[in-house]
């Protein structure tokens, strides 16, 4: 079993982005070397989430939508009374998605459903350089 740690970087705009990362990993794992395993994929920071959707408009509406539902901006977070940093929301949202998903691969190609797609939604007030971190455990 070999391990290989690898990352991108993207922009983001913030406020509840959607970004379809699924590209991206795909073609790390087509270049790794490997050809079957699990590749996890990983943001560092507190105001992102990694997951799974389908990346198409209705979704990208609805989504953010059902976020501004449970977890509203417009709420006074504690973590605002001490940073002052207005992105109390984006951390509650983001620890409710989760940092980090795992996909299993086959002949260097994800086990995917036909409409599934890999996601970075960046929940912060603000725009960001995002980096993310693959790990691929496979042979």
């Amino acid at each position: 079993m070999e391990i290989k740690t690898l990352s991108f970087r993207v922009q983001t705009n913030g406020d509840t982005q959607i970004l379809d990362i699924t590209s991206h990993v795909s073609l790390l794992i087509e270049n790794s070397g490997l050809k079957e395993g699990n590749a996890l994929v990983f943001i560092p920071g507190s105001t992102a989430g990694i997951t799974t959707i389908e990346h198409e408009p209705g979704l990208l509406v609805d989504y953010p939508e059902f976020f501004e539902k449970i977890i509203p901006k417009n709420l006074t977070y504690k973590h605002d009374e001490t940073w002052h940093d207005g992105n109390g929301h984006s951390h509650v949202r983001a620890s409710l998605q989760g940092a980090s998903f795992t996909v299993p691969f086959i002949n260097a190609r994800m086990i995917l459903g036909t409409w599934q797609q890999i996601i970075l939604i960046d929940f912060d007030n603000r725009s960001r350089d995002r980096e993310i971190v693959v790990q691929l455990m496979g042979e």
